[in-house]
């Protein structure tokens, strides 16, 4: 298996230890399989089997997804790695990732059983297990950049704390996250977690993260590298929970099922998007989004937009205040035929001038055919209006994100006739004050959160400046140096 850029595919092609660690491409770009592994029928009739073998379970499923990805790390390692990243008690529910029946032909896909009770807990869990295998292995170490509109940040730095050779630097739009997840992050004090509130919002959080991975002796000096979901390994490890989610709602390998995904940067529902490529029998993948639409607007007209820092509009779903959705071009990358150089003038220009048409182009009228996609948006009237009546009617609590995606797979259910699994974002503990304003009470706290809000911060402000968080890093690298010696 060799990986290539979105932006140069006559580069030398990388292998998957080559490219962990590092993020981005050299060219700006993003990787990719060079060609996407074939699930088959007999691989989907082991792993239903497989996943039903409560002595192997999930797990096991992710180690026979990953060796179909990696080639340079023995079999029984990631059989090892997998075992250590998805168990119980780190994960609340020993499915992992159970589904549950909400209504008609809507599921839930349950990704927040992980220690910090979002999504980003089923990657970057696997995530920490590779970067600490494979530096170890290298004898190197690591300095994580990323950025996070909301749950991002506390599941990096809970699936990196404490580990050997591996600091995280984690920018934060400030007072931009909620006070349950401000608290997740900042409430850490290990050694190696470094929280930086940013003057500014998402957009400008993860505009640094690629300015300074594009800093070539930057990065190479301060070994940066990335957990955002321009990191391929996020995306692997998101590819697992397609397959497991369609098994369990699945009597038979012909049977098709539908993704409705809340998603801001294009990265969980771009997973979807390579399972079903894989040839995974997904049906439809059904973007959604909230008011800052810009994916929506894509997949409805063709126009790619992106809005500026002071049009991001601040919402009740905030880890989807995003108006620039870096795993897009990915997505992009396929639907033009793999063609880097339209790809490299699109994001490497087009984008920053404010964005693109495809209108016209003949290869937009695939994104709905050929790759099955569909879209909707929602405001916060429609969520409070959806955790309400789920709550009331369903006896079922969901948080905001979670209920864009039921808003979405509602709204185009009579395009769709195979069942949709909502793809649930975080526990609504994390967004207290719209569940509050939706039921009338506080959400419940889970045991394993008891008493995280009196906890200290460790937080340092900056300004949006390159520069300023480039001397922050190299500083804190110094006095962490300093002090291990």
């Amino acid at each position: 298996m060799e990986y290539i850029s979105t932006r140069n595919p006559q580069q030398t092609p990388a292998k998957f230890t080559d490219i962990l660690l590092g993020g981005l491409a050299p060219d700006g770009g993003l990787y990719l399989p060079a060609e996407y592994p074939s699930i088959t029928n007999d691989m989907l009739t082991r792993w239903r089997a497989l996943l039903a073998d409560e002595s192997r379970g999930y797990p096991a499923l992710v180690a026979e997804v990953l060796a179909l990805f990696i080639d340079d790390i023995p079999a029984e390692e990631l059989d090892a790695i997998a075992h250590r990243a998805y168990n119980t008690p780190k994960f609340a529910h020993p499915d992992i990732v159970p589904v549950t029946h909400l209504e008609d032909n809507i599921y839930i896909g349950h990704l927040s059983e992980g220690p910090t009770a979002a999504f980003k807990d089923m990657a970057m869990q696997l995530l920490g297990e590779l970067f600490e295998y494979e530096l170890g292995r290298r004898g190197e170490t690591l300095n994580i950049l990323g950025a996070t509109s909301g749950d991002t940040g506390s599941s990096a730095e809970y699936a990196m704390r404490g580990r050997q050779g591996i600091r995280v630097f984690m920018l934060t739009p400030a007072g931009r996250m909620t006070p349950f997840q401000q608290a997740q992050m900042f409430g850490l004090d290990d050694p190696n977690i470094f929280n930086i509130a940013l003057d500014g919002v998402f957009d400008d959080c993860q505009d640094i993260v690629k300015a300074v991975s594009a800093d070539a002796e930057f990065k190479a000096t301060h070994k940066i590298g990335a957990v955002n979901s321009i990191n391929w390994a996020r995306l692997m490890a998101q590819i697992v929970y397609y397959i497991s989610c369609w098994i369990r709602v699945t009597d038979s390998n012909d049977q098709q099922v539908s993704f409705s995904v809340p998603t801001g940067n294009f990265g969980d529902i771009c997973a979807g998007h390579i399972a079903r490529q894989m040839g995974l029998p997904i049906d439809r993948l059904i973007v959604a989004t909230n008011e800052n639409d810009v994916l929506d607007e894509f997949f409805r007209t063709g126009d790619y937009r992106v809005r500026s820092s002071a049009d991001t509009y601040e919402t009740s779903s905030p880890s989807m205040d995003i108006s620039r959705a870096s795993n897009f071009e990915r997505f992009i990358f396929d639907l033009l035929g793999r063609d880097a150089e339209r790809v490299n003038e699109l994001f490497g220009t087009k984008v920053k001038e404010g964005g693109f048409s495809l209108s016209d182009d003949p290869a937009f009228p695939e994104a709905a055919g050929t790759y099955g996609f569909l879209s909707a948006s929602s405001t916060h009237a429609d969520r409070v209006s959806i955790i309400s009546d789920a709550h009331s009617r369903l006896d079922t609590l969901i948080d905001p994100h979670t209920a864009d995606g039921v808003k979405a797979a509602r709204e185009v259910s009579d395009q769709v006739h195979t069942p949709i699994v909502v793809l649930e974002t975080a526990l609504p503990v994390k967004f207290a004050d719209t569940i509050r304003e939706a039921i009338g009470q506080e959400p419940e706290i889970p045991a394993r959160f008891a008493g995280i809000m009196e906890a200290d911060r460790h937080v340092t402000d900056l300004p949006n400046d390159v520069a300023e968080v480039q001397r922050f890093i190299e500083e804190s690298i110094a006095q962490t140096e300093e002090i291990e010696h």
